[in-house]
């Protein structure tokens, strides 16, 4: 079971957990919305600015993991994790983490150009 901490105001980012979502047919992901007001109350270990910042997951072992490594993780709760996994290989991992970070830190401005929609109203994940 992962738990994964996704930034709600974020269209790319529900898009993702939508197919995340539609694909894990064993119920082994829980998205909590970092959002949510109760969200802090809920996940007192999880700082929710720091969990906007960087995808923030909790993986089947239990142990706090982020960015590429949360998406893996999401990813491969789901049964897909070869489509990812190349991004966590020595050579290429540290140019993926690279660019992850470039698009945590620009996803509205990218979401805006992609979408047409910088932030999220009421993105719903149904």
């Amino acid at each position: 079971m992962v738990t994964l901490f996704y930034d709600s105001l974020c269209p790319l980012c529900v898009k993702e957990m939508r197919k995340l979502s539609r694909w894990d047919k064993n119920q082994q992901l829980i998205l909590e919305d970092i959002h949510h007001s109760d969200f802090a109350a809920r996940f007192p270990d999880v700082d929710p600015k720091a969990a906007n910042r960087i995808l923030h997951a909790k993986d089947s072992q239990g142990q706090m993991v982020y960015g590429l490594d949360a998406t893996y993780a999401a990813w491969h709760a789901v049964g897909k994790g070869y489509w990812v996994s190349w991004l966590r290989w020595p050579v290429i991992a540290w140019f993926a983490d690279q660019a992850y970070l470039f698009f945590a830190r620009h996803r509205y401005r990218i979401s805006a150009l992609l979408t047409g929609q910088a932030r999220c109203q009421q993105c719903q994940l149904k």
